[in-house]
């Protein structure tokens, strides 16, 4: 970039900084989980600062990637008041709200779409805080920050400014600066104060909670035993383990995978309260596993990965599982990544999620917003209809049957 602070007004000075070695990481965090100031864990674990310098110093992202850090902090005098996670792109890989399209389309128009800049979480396709603000600094801190990242995207003459996975109130907030919106859509299931698992079955279909049992049997059947593992049982033979079924996933999927093996060896230092590792184990050998990070309210799945094929162990490890640890844990509900429709019939129901965007050229914004338009109809009727095909159950007419 070719600015490392910029002016916003006089009280507010904005650093674009290229590694989280220069933050101190309670600086970051208190912007990022305040919360975390009574004990807890942290809303959302993927902003906390270890997880993001977890990226920066297994080389997952930085020089090389594609990810190149280029954080923006607020400040107020000596005083940090908000942050963001902003990435220069040398690509569209990673993102889960992709913008392939657009870049085609600007490369057809004769324009370099590359480089672009990614204010999210790099390989993490789940709702959260992108602007993290110190509580009581919220609105000018926010403020802050997007015209600090629409100053760097029209300064540097980047084509554009990708805001991912936002929350609702950033949408709204974002949109009445004059960016524009984006609707996609995920599966997440949601937590009726459930006590057991069979509770949950209870206020599905008929047919469903048939069709989940069977899947289960089937899947608990493979040979071996489930077990999970977080905190100090986790085990560095465990992410050995993992990788294996992470790499074998990441290379039918997407060629090369985006994190490396020293990632996990950061996680097991300073993240394994913050992880749930699910391995299905034969004679005590890891067969298949899944990996879900804990919010406070929230349990995150993020991989999968395995070593054998088991039928239905899939949707055990990663949803059935899920589910079941986050009645245990009384969380109000589980986010089992992107795609899926698959997971509709397990109890899983389609949710908005938001982004929003900007694009200096009038042009090329204007076709864009058109596009938006169309495609926010669709995803809502999308959503509208999954819904009602739904796996929970319409008592009427059950009690006809």
């Amino acid at each position: 970039m070719t600015k490392s602070v910029l002016k916003i007004e006089p009280e507010i000075a904005i650093h674009v900084v290229p590694s989280l070695a220069d933050i101190d990481a309670a600086d970051w965090d208190a912007c990022a989980s305040p919360e975390t100031a009574d004990g807890g864990p942290p809303n959302d674990p993927f902003t906390t600062h270890r997880f993001l310098r977890a990226l920066e110093t297994s080389g997952s992202v930085g020089p090389g990637t594609g990810w190149q850090p280029q954080y923006l902090i607020a400040k107020s005098g000596q005083d940090i008041i908000a942050c963001a996670p902003l990435y220069a792109k040398g690509h569209s890989q990673g993102e889960y709200i992709f913008d392939h399209a657009w870049a085609q389309a600007w490369e057809r128009a004769g324009g370099d779409y590359y480089p672009k800049l990614q204010l999210a979480v790099p390989f993490t396709p789940a709702t959260g805080r992108r602007f993290l603000l110190r509580p009581g600094d919220e609105d000018v801190g926010f403020q802050a920050l997007v015209q600090a990242a629409v100053q760097v995207t029209e300064q540097n003459g980047l084509s554009s400014l990708h805001i991912t996975f936002c929350t609702e109130d950033e949408r709204a907030a974002g949109a009445a600066l004059g960016l524009m919106e984006r609707s996609s859509q995920q599966f997440h299931w949601f937590n009726d104060g459930y006590e057991a698992f069979d509770e949950f079955l209870a206020a599905l279909s008929s047919r469903k909670r048939k069709t989940i049992r069977r899947e289960r049997a089937v899947a608990q059947g493979f040979g071996g035993e489930i077990n999970t593992y977080t905190g100090d049982t986790l085990r560095p033979e465990h992410w050995d383990a993992f990788w294996r079924f992470y790499r074998d996933t990441g290379a039918r999927k997407w060629g090369t995978p985006y994190l490396t093996r020293a990632f996990f060896d950061q996680v097991q230092e300073t993240m394994r309260d913050d992880v749930l590792l699910v391995l299905a184990e034969r004679d005590g050998v890891p067969v298949a596993g899944a990996l879900n990070f804990i919010g406070r309210d929230v349990l995150y799945g993020r991989y999968w990965g395995a070593v054998e094929h088991h039928p239905m162990l899939h949707f055990e490890l990663c949803y059935y599982q899920a589910i079941d640890l986050a009645i245990e844990r009384g969380l109000s509900r589980v986010e089992a990544g992107a795609q899926g429709d698959h997971k509709l019939a397990r109890g899983y129901l389609p949710v908005t999620c938001h982004s929003l965007h900007h694009i200096p050229n009038e042009g090329f914004r204007r076709a864009v917003e058109q596009f938006l338009e169309a495609e926010a109809q669709a995803v809502e009727e999308d959503i509208e209809v999954l819904t009602g095909y739904g796996p929970f159950r319409r008592i009427a007419q059950e009690e006809q049957e």
